[in-house]
């Protein structure tokens, strides 16, 4: 009995002990799959750069079935993915085998933003059922964002005044921009009027793609209301939009001081106070300037800065002010203007200037305005001139023109019928217009036959009178050209022979600018017989 314990024994320690040695050789930890991110610790936005992800099996037993996955940060782009996570299938990893799998990306975010990329590996040991999973992060930071993003801002202003200022973006990275968005924060008090291009809802803007050496601007104009001495904080972001979310680029912001203003700044365009100027028009601007403060403006300068492209620099005449083509501003010196040298409390001074405007605002300008920015003591104003829509209006007269058919006799002849047509021609520019309508007298003895093209033209002839009016309604700023056609007849008297019978008397255009509000008004000659379009004309026989 006693030699089968010691037998028992001696058997269970063998169980054992292999036992322990199966468990030894099969026995698996994570620790022995090394997986690590190599990657810049620092870089700069848009940049393009490999995440390296590394592994090696430091264990004894095959690894079989593994599955790498990589997470690139929230705010990357893959060279070779449109998604930021990959996932992959790789081949089994073999002990003391050591692998590299490389993910091409750029970054982007903030200055100073920190973004982490992430991988984790799957897989399951040789003679394990169990999978396992190593995981592994990496943290790259933006030093630098190669874009300027910056206000241009007066650095004061007086309160309830309107100010004008631009928002100034350009892009020195070496990678196309897309789904750009400007994001503006107003202070309190400021009440946004226009701004070109047009937002989206006063504070946001669409950019267009933006490549490397590529900017633009934002024109805001508003008013801004405050307590004197009050400190203004405008703030803004330029980022872009993926997946419905807003991602911030570059942030800026600037302060405009409410200042306490003892001088007032005022103009007056061709004599008046609001003025609509015309284009190839030549324009009288008066500044005055008028201390209302309690002590007097002691040898100060004005400035005058033509801010539009409108102005054509070359006309531009001032007595005794000195004009800066390369920065279009005019600098009045105190020892050439009395007024500016001293200006007691209660008094105005005046300076002046002549600048003509071109004839042409440029291809697809809608809306025009002239604007001059006055800067007198630190205190800026911003006054606009609206300009108006160029309206042409012409009127030809021809013996044969399509859809009409003529087989009358020309030149005219007494006792009988001779049929023209008479076009009417309107050519718009750059503000919408409305409440278009062309009139002439016809001379007695002329009458619209009843035919006329387009047919839907809202033509109109008053017998009474002798008044032919075409209702052309609205056209669009850019719209180009719109006609009239209508035919007339005439039969010639005796007493009319070896004369140019007068067929149509002037045409007279008036239309209303969407813009500016103001009535336009256009004329195009007469036409008699001898001054066909498309002919010789001739006498009446």
């Amino acid at each position: 009995m006693r030699r089968f314990f010691v037998f028992f024994l001696i058997a269970l320690g063998v169980v054992l002990a292999l036992g322990f040695w199966y468990w030894q050789n099969n026995i698996y930890s994570k620790e022995t799959l090394k997986l690590e991110i190599v990657g810049p610790t620092e870089i700069q936005a848009g940049q393009e750069f490999e995440y390296a992800v590394k592994l090696k099996n430091n264990g004894k037993a095959r690894l079989e079935s593994p599955e790498l996955t990589f997470q690139a940060p929230e705010k990357a782009i893959l060279a070779d993915s449109s998604s930021l996570r990959v996932v992959q299938k790789i081949d089994d990893i073999y002990p003391g085998e050591e692998r590299t799998y490389l993910f091409k990306c750029r970054l982007f975010g903030e200055e100073s933003e920190l973004l982490e990329a992430k991988a984790w590996l799957s897989y399951q040991p040789k003679n394990l059922k169990a999978r396992f999973e190593s995981k592994t992060a990496f943290t790259t930071k933006i030093i630098f964002v190669p874009l300027t993003f910056e206000f241009d801002l007066p650095s004061k202003t007086e309160g309830s005044e309107e100010i004008s200022f631009s928002l100034n973006y350009f892009s020195s990275m070496d990678y196309l921009l897309e789904n750009l968005r400007i994001k503006i924060e107003y202070p309190a008090g400021f009440i946004f009027n226009s701004a070109s291009p047009p937002p989206l809802d006063e504070t946001e803007w669409v950019l267009p793609a933006l490549n490397q050496g590529r900017g633009g601007k934002i024109e805001i104009n508003g008013k801004i209301n405050g307590g004197e001495g009050e400190e203004k904080i405008f703030k803004a972001k330029l980022g872009f939009l993926k997946d419905g979310q807003f991602f911030v680029l570059k942030k800026t912001q600037q302060a405009i001081r409410i200042a306490e203003s003892s001088v007032h700044l005022s103009v007056l365009v061709n004599g008046e106070s609001v003025y609509h100027a015309a284009a190839g028009e030549l324009l009288h601007y008066e500044i005055f300037f008028k201390n209302i403060g309690d002590k007097p403006i002691q040898k100060k300068f004005l400035f005058v800065r033509l801010e539009s492209d409108l102005f054509d620099l070359d006309t531009l005449k001032s007595n005794n002010g000195e004009f800066a083509k390369g920065d279009r501003t005019i600098l009045w010196d105190w020892k050439n203007v009395s007024e500016l040298r001293f200006l007691e409390a209660g008094q105005e001074g005046k300076v002046e200037f002549w600048v003509r405007l071109k004839e042409e605002a440029g291809a697809g300008v809608k809306n025009p305005a002239v604007r001059i920015s006055a800067n007198l003591q630190g205190i800026e104003k911003i006054f606009e001139t609206k300009v108006s829509s160029g309206v042409i209006l012409t009127q030809k007269l021809y013996y044969f023109k399509e859809p009409f058919e003529n087989l009358s006799v020309f030149p005219p002849r007494v006792g009988e019928k001779t049929d023209l047509i008479v076009v009417w021609r309107v050519e718009n520019t750059w503000n919408d217009l409305k409440n278009i309508k062309v009139k002439s007298i016809l001379p007695a003895g002329v009458r619209p036959t009843g035919r006329f093209f387009p047919e839907s033209a809202k033509f109109t002839f008053d017998s009474s009178s002798g008044m032919a009016m075409w209702n052309v309604g609205e056209m669009a700023a850019h719209q180009g050209a719109t006609e009239l056609a209508f035919q007339v007849e005439i039969e010639p008297v005796a007493s009319q022979k070896g004369t140019c019978l007068k067929i149509t008397g002037e045409a007279n255009l008036t239309a209303e600018d969407n813009w500016t509000s103001e009535i336009l008004e256009e004329t195009a000659e007469g036409k008699d017989a001898c001054q066909l379009d498309d002919r010789e004309g001739g006498i009446t026989e």
